[in-house]
């Protein structure tokens, strides 16, 4: 099967070939937090405001991204880092990564998260005082002010938690290539033969499954970054899973060759997960047999995706390239967005649909104004991630050969 590239220069290769599935993997994971973040508000899990409606008619809906949206995302991630790798020194690279990186995360924990922590203490606890004051006298508090169950330490990154994570996991991994530079061809050599068969359906969600029965009972969840390790071990994995398969294409033949058997068993398991979550605890037996469920519907549905992409998605397009460049900026915003106008419709008296209609086009719109005016002006493209000169950002390439 033919690679799916396009006759396209770019200067991030410096060549021809681009990776036009996972930039659209990229676009598509990123998109579908607004929807699954807007779903927050609706259903009977914890989120930083909730609407007075309930829809759990949503929450099987929201399990089926839930286990797999964001590995996917930290997968890519690591793609895309082994193409840079390979076309910049690592020092510069690491450098240029830490400003692309750290430069939203803090501008955004500054100036755009904010909001959402001063609506979320208004709703739950009643605070009584204006934006301003919560700002000046209690967001740079450094500490745990305002408990509404858990408590909120402030300041806070909240969504932008990924951006941490991801930039930890691009400097821990510069740091091993300088100190081996040849660590990543010597496993991708024996890693790339396991996961190019029947062992991409069984090996790495053995491992996941392996993460929830081991680090979660101890390790909830909390995307504060220390001692959140049932994360750390299952980001991290696909992370650099993404980093070693980067250029193996026999793994994303596999990929492709066995996106139904991989959609289809998905399909079976998420069934087997359901019925599960649904069942009165039973001990150790049941959460394993949970776990195991989870582990390899999380993987599956990430084979699957990337297996369509790759065969569907061949063909360029002014709409991917537009997106590329503007997806990170509306991931940056889109979170404050849906909590500040779902918070401003408090009280309104709209429907559950007429409400979530509003915040769903009020957030679209939030975020395609946010990008037009930063992309204009040069000295906001760093504030949201993107580079100084006004260019798009270039799609990640694909080359048949294997790494060294």
């Amino acid at each position: 099967m033919r690679e799916p590239t396009i006759s396209q220069q770019t200067d991030f290769n410096g060549g021809t070939e681009r990776r036009i599935d996972l930039d659209w993997v990229r676009i598509g994971a990123f998109g579908l937090l607004i929807f699954y973040h807007v779903g927050m508000l609706y259903v009977s899990w914890g989120f930083h405001i909730k609407s007075v409606h309930r829809i759990t008619a949503l929450e099987p809906l929201m399990l089926v991204l839930n286990p797999w949206r964001l590995s996917i995302l930290f997968l890519v991630s690591g793609v895309a880092t082994r193409f840079m790798v390979r076309k910049y020194a690592l020092v510069p690279l690491l450098r240029s990564r830490t400003a692309r990186l750290l430069i939203p995360l803090l501008f955004g924990m500054f100036v755009i998260v904010p909001p959402q922590a001063y609506a979320q203490i208004v709703e739950t606890l009643g605070y009584p005082a204006g934006f301003a004051d919560f700002y000046l006298n209690h967001y740079f508090a450094f500490s745990s002010q305002f408990c509404p169950n858990p408590c909120i330490i402030l300041p806070t990154w909240n969504h932008l938690w990924f951006v941490a994570y991801l930039w930890v996991y691009t400097m821990a991994l510069g740091l091993v290539v300088m100190a081996a530079p040849a660590l990543a061809g010597l496993i991708e050599r024996w890693l790339v033969p396991a996961l190019s068969g029947w062992g991409l359906l069984v090996l790495p969600p053995l491992a996941f499954a392996a993460y929830r029965i081991v680090l979660l009972p101890h390790f909830p969840s909390t995307h504060a970054m220390f001692g959140d390790w049932y994360n750390h071990a299952l980001f991290a994995t696909v992370f650099l899973l993404g980093f070693l398969l980067a250029h193996a294409k026999p793994f994303w033949d596999a990929t492709e060759r066995h996106r139904w058997t991989a959609f289809a068993l998905a399909g079976a398991l998420f069934l087997t997960f359901i019925t599960l979550r649904s069942m009165p605890d039973g001990g150790m037996p049941l959460r394993i047999t949970a776990s195991v469920a989870y582990g390899f519907y999380q993987w599956l549905c990430m084979v699957a995706v990337l297996g369509f992409a790759r065969r569907w998605i061949t063909k360029d397009s002014a709409i991917r390239r537009y997106l590329t460049d503007a997806i990170f900026p509306y991931y940056i915003v889109h979170q404050t967005a849906i909590i500040m106008i779902a918070h401003a419709l408090r009280g309104s008296g709209l429907s559950a649909w007429q409400e979530a209609s509003i915040v769903i086009s009020g957030t679209a719109m939030a975020c395609i104004v946010t990008y037009e005016i930063v992309r204009r002006v040069a000295l906001l493209r760093p504030l949201f991630g993107l580079k100084m000169a006004a260019a798009s950002e270039p799609a990640m390439p694909m080359r048949s050969q294997p790494a060294g």
